[in-house]
């Protein structure tokens, strides 16, 4: 388990060194402007260039783009590259996901104002805090302490009431505030937890990837009359879903 996460980390890490060294990126309007500190310039960029113009029309969506200080996610020592179009590694062999990755999945789910969401793998926080920005409460989870107490602190300190974070295997879901008009998972399990699939509420969705290592789908599955309707919607590459003890599921 401990080589295949390694090896997921240093493939991010081996695309992350591609675009740095890239003529584009130092020929283009990225590191310049990102080094200037020109945050909100970058955000609208981002949300043109990577989202919009890939499909992504759902104005609340867009908007929460807008809002969300993405460079708040990243290590400070990768926050030139907080807005380009990419994962970043934020520690414990995780990455923060493609901004059009999190664009995807949240459109996916065609959310209301009135959700209750569910995220299992809350990571930095930033899907969390997208989510934030568009739902009336998320619940979201993450199995390293570390990486969950960081998000937890910055959430708040960003000023997101409306999302609770809690250490914890993901698998089991949050059963707490069962069931979820949404959910949406960041880690990869080989099958989709029962646990979760008895949380979604009736009429719910949620999208997860789902596969091997190297063989994933993200699927996108709908509850009808207490069965679930399931879509593959995109191949992916997520971390693999995990226990406490670095078993992947």
């Amino acid at each position: 388990m401990k080589k295949f996460k390694t090896i997921l980390f240093l493939v991010s890490l081996f695309l992350l060194a591609v675009c740095v060294l890239t003529d584009d990126l130092f020929k283009g309007d990225i590191a310049p402007s990102l080094l200037g500190s020109d945050f909100e310039t970058q955000r609208r960029k981002m949300v043109e260039q990577q989202i919009r113009k890939r499909g992504i029309k759902d104005s609340d969506i867009l908007d929460a783009f807008l809002k969300v200080p993405r460079h708040c996610f990243v290590p400070d020592e990768l926050i030139y590259l907080a807005y380009s179009d990419q994962p970043l590694p934020i520690g414990e062999e995780q990455t923060i996901s493609q901004p059009y990755i999190v664009a995807f999945m949240t459109d996916a789910l065609h959310l209301s104002p009135q959700d209750k969401i569910l995220e299992i793998g809350t990571g930095s926080g930033y899907q969390a805090a997208i989510l934030g920005e568009i739902c009336d409460s998320v619940f979201t989870i993450e199995i390293i302490a570390s990486l969950g107490n960081r998000a937890k602190l910055l959430l708040e300190e960003l000023g997101y009431e409306n999302i609770k974070v809690k250490i914890g295997d993901g698998y089991q879901g949050w059963e707490t505030y069962a069931p979820f008009d949404a959910i949406i998972v960041t880690c990869a399990p080989t099958q989709v937890p029962t646990p979760i699939k008895n949380q979604l509420k009736e009429g719910g969705r949620m999208v997860i990837p789902v596969g091997s290592l190297y063989r994933q789908n993200l699927v996108l599955l709908r509850k009808v009359n207490n069965q679930l309707i399931e879509e593959k919607i995109l191949p992916v590459l997520f971390v693999p879903m995990v226990d406490t003890s670095g078993k992947t599921y």
